[in-house]
């Protein structure tokens, strides 16, 4: 059974552990199986991570926070999830959100401009941006298009 959930899809140990609980598998023999897979290297959340990171910051856009949570609710720890999530650095970061926001400007032409703003700002924050971060990357972005981005006025609140 877990090796056929593996061959579909990296899993983490917490999955398959669910998995196995699910299928009523007996604790002790789901806890030898699981450790079996581990020793033998079929099942590693430190790869899984990483990977789990790299994939979904370039294809999705997504920020340290949300990929944090992903990763929480798959069951990897948090000393594992903290270490992944570290290798983004801010500039990769601000870039994932400039690209994410470059692809989302085109969608918003014609809208009221502080509807618009909120529109793009609210993309960067479903995606675990801060605030600040993504009013600032959004301004600019309406700016380089020519939008007059004076008229939205800078929030102190936003870091």
């Amino acid at each position: 059974m877990c090796l056929r959930l593996l061959a579909s899809s990296p899993r983490t140990r917490a999955q398959l552990a669910d998995a196995l609980r699910r299928k009523e598998i007996p604790d002790d023999v789901a806890e030898g199986v699981l450790g079996r897979f581990t020793d033998v290297g079929l099942i590693d959340d430190v790869a899984f991570a990483q990977a789990w990171v790299r994939t979904r910051q370039a294809g999705r856009g997504l920020a340290k926070r949300a990929l944090a949570s992903e990763l929480r609710r798959r069951g990897v720890d948090a000393e594992t999830v903290n270490d992944a999530v570290e290798e983004v650095t801010p500039e990769d970061e601000e870039q994932a959100a400039r690209d994410l926001i470059a692809r989302k400007l085109r969608a918003t032409r014609g809208v009221d401009p502080a509807k618009r703003m909120r529109r793009l700002v609210g993309v960067l924050a479903r995606k675990g941006y801060s605030p600040g971060l993504a009013y600032r990357v959004v301004k600019e972005a309406l700016a380089e298009e020519g939008a007059d981005v004076d008229e939205f006025a800078e929030d102190p609140d936003m870091d």
